[in-house]
């Protein structure tokens, strides 16, 4: 096992890895046969909510945005364009590359940055909020900074396992074929660490309730929850094991608990 090190910014390792070799049409092209009522489900979830993918398409009337992914000939990397129907004229933006191992994770970074980059129309920055998951432009600001993967605990926890002589993948997918990534993977020891931030899980000890869009936020956090059930129920199945992080733990007890936990699953394997 190794530790994947990365030198320019957190998509480093992923860039590279699609440069290698070109992707497998199921990798990022929809099933054929896939319904439109699957289609828009599929946007829902990378966009994160239907609200999020709503625009203006004219006086009193709106639409719903969505991702499309290319794979030009005889390329090797994946761009995302964002899209929509406007007058029965079909208007499209450049986001960017997007970088992922299945169609799912591909829409995702798609999304992300399709928002990171203002690149929906809206009428005024009041109407981006109200279909947005932030109460306030402020607040979307804040949080579109919070980084998904690399944060301060993280790499605070991958130096102290690192010390310990311990090697590990960095943001990667356990179990081939199934979604879910984990901040730390010990391939060999089938294990499998998740660094789980207080807001986005809700933490028992730091989480507090919105008191705005607090429906928006009940459901975001009971579909985090439900994924992570879902994700450790999957791994176990599978012969792994989960550990969980809180981003506020101790991280020198963290490492401990997870070279602990390392040992006792390669003992009962």
């Amino acid at each position: 096992m190794r530790c994947v090190q990365r030198s320019r910014g957190p998509n480093r390792y992923m860039a590279t890895r699609w440069r290698l070799e070109r992707p497998t049409d199921l990798s990022w092209k929809a099933p054929a046969g896939m319904s439109q009522a699957d289609r828009c489900a599929e946007q829902d979830v990378a966009a994160g909510s239907r609200g999020v993918r709503a625009i203006p398409t004219g006086v009193g009337s709106q639409g719903t945005a969505s991702i499309a992914l290319r794979l030009p000939q005889p390329g090797r990397r994946v761009y995302a364009y964002l899209r929509w129907n406007a007058g029965g004229r079909t208007i499209e933006r450049y986001v960017g590359e997007v970088s992922g191992q299945t169609r799912a994770e591909l829409l995702e970074d798609g999304w992300r940055k399709a928002l990171a980059n203002d690149l929906l129309p809206r009428t005024s920055d009041e109407s981006r909020t109200a279909n947005s998951w932030a109460s306030t432009p402020a607040v979307r600001t804040v949080m579109r900074a919070n980084p998904r993967k690399d944060t301060k605990p993280e790499r605070r926890l991958r130096s102290l396992l690192h010390g310990m002589g311990l090697r590990y993948r960095v943001d990667n997918a356990p179990i081939a074929g199934v979604r879910g990534r984990a901040d730390l993977v010990f391939s060999r020891a089938k294990v499998a660490v998740f660094v789980d931030g207080c807001f986005w899980h809700g933490c028992p000890d730091h989480y507090r309730p919105a008191h705005k869009n607090v429906e928006f936020w009940q459901a975001k956090l009971k579909e985090n929850q439900d994924r992570d059930h879902r994700t450790d129920a999957v791994l176990a199945a599978n012969g792994w094991l989960s550990v969980r992080v809180w981003e506020h733990e101790d991280p020198n007890e963290a490492a401990l608990r997870i070279a602990e936990a390392l040992r006792a699953h390669s003992s009962a394997r």
